[in-house]
């Protein structure tokens, strides 16, 4: 074990040198993603794999005369393996960057070595509010679970709903959602008569939503990881929640546009309140549904995939700041205060927090030409993480 640590504490000494040179080295900007592309949460990785690759295909492979070459590493949502997989991708591979980060605890669990080695991270997926306060070199550009939690319990309050069983996975982002969701609904006036947390790794939801259906709520807030929503949804109609009158509320996660469509019916009229949908109006996201669309198949991209696009969109344009000159600390500078239109809507990097700032929209889910869509019916302008708010 002693071995062990000291090898770790030797390798760990030598980021900040080995990164020190690397944009120096060559005419090669070097992109590390690590994402999960098998196990549980592969639909994260295959998102936002795909995004990023879209925006170089708008966009170039060249910026301020760097060739971009973009280096996918599949973590399977282990932290160990995303923590040795971003440690070989600064010392071996000599990344500029180290971008992605499907779930919280990968994310943690590289926050060091950007630390150690003054790499940028940029975290396109992880939502849990503290992991930009883990590493002083964290910018995200996805959401956090606080921001998209509160505007729902506004929300539910003035729509009749008064009593909640929450269910969230137990880990970071859940934990989050639940907490944020309960304050708020309960400031409003409402109540949390049970709070109710799924195991990560392998969840069977069935048992839960006896008891949810057993305590008798007007709702049930749901948050679980992108690609669960599905089983949730499957089982909450089994159960047969939605004939006892408990209606279903929660983040986008839950329906989870690229597996919307294979939900039926039954998600007709849930209410959801997320930063993203596929639906959005904008002509930006328009083009932007439309070419992710023809270059993967025809798949419909979610807010995972816009959580790596515009995270591409923060490092291209760093990079053009810094015209290909200077280090991590040069382009982490340039990452902050970036304000731009993204297919969502407009976003922020806000300069003191690095977490983005952005509209939140209240959806229900429609059917239209043909397909289930999240069909945005109500917005919150400029919502900063009410975790850092304070």
């Amino acid at each position: 074990m002693k071995k062990r640590l000291f090898l770790h504490a030797i390798a760990l000494a030598t980021l900040a040198v080995s990164a020190t040179g690397a944009m120096a080295q060559d005419n090669t900007f070097k992109i590390g993603l690590v994402l999960p592309m098998t196990g549980q949460q592969a639909t994260t990785g295959r998102q936002i794999e795909a995004a990023a690759r879209l925006y170089m295909a708008q966009y170039g492979d060249t910026v301020a005369g760097k060739k971009i070459q973009l280096i996918v590493k599949d973590d399977t949502s282990l932290p160990d393996a995303t923590r040795r997989l971003a440690q070989e991708l600064v010392v071996n591979n000599k990344v500029n960057v180290l971008a992605g980060f499907g779930i919280t605890p990968s994310a943690l669990a590289t926050a060091p070595i950007a630390t150690q080695s003054k790499t940028p991270m940029v975290v396109m997926a992880a939502a849990t509010s503290s992991i930009t306060q883990a590493s002083p070199y964290i910018v995200r550009t996805s959401f956090t679970l606080p921001q998209v939690s509160v505007a729902l319990a506004d929300w539910a309050p003035k729509n009749g709903i008064k009593k909640v069983v929450t269910l969230v996975s137990d880990y970071g982002p859940g934990i989050d959602a639940e907490k944020y969701f309960k304050e708020r609904l309960i400031f409003n006036g409402g109540q949390v008569i049970e709070s109710l947390r799924v195991p990560l790794r392998g969840p069977d939801f069935a048992p839960f939503l006896q008891k949810v259906r057993d305590a008798k709520p007007g709702a049930l807030f749901v948050f679980v990881p992108s690609g669960a929503g599905a089983a949730v949804m499957k089982q909450f109609i089994e159960r047969g929640l939605d004939k006892a009158g408990i209606k279903l509320i929660g983040t986008g996660d839950v329906t989870d546009d690229d597996q919307l469509n294979d939900m039926g019916d039954g998600a007709l009229g849930v209410v959801t309140s997320h930063h993203y949908s596929a639906s959005h109006p904008s002509a930006l996201n328009k083009k932007f549904v439309e070419e992710f669309g023809k270059i993967n198949k025809g798949l419909r991209p979610n807010f995972m995939a816009v959580g790596g696009y515009d995270g591409m969109r923060v490092i291209y344009e760093a990079l053009k700041t810094t015209k290909g000159q200077g280090g991590g600390d040069a382009l982490l500078t340039a990452m902050k205060g970036q304000f731009f239109e993204s297919p969502r809507g407009k976003i922020f990097i806000d300069a003191q927090t690095r977490d983005i700032v952005q509209d939140v929209y209240l959806r229900k889910v429609e059917r239209k030409d043909g397909q289930l869509y999240n069909v945005e019916f109500d917005v919150i302008k400029d919502v900063k993480d009410p975790g850092k708010a304070k």
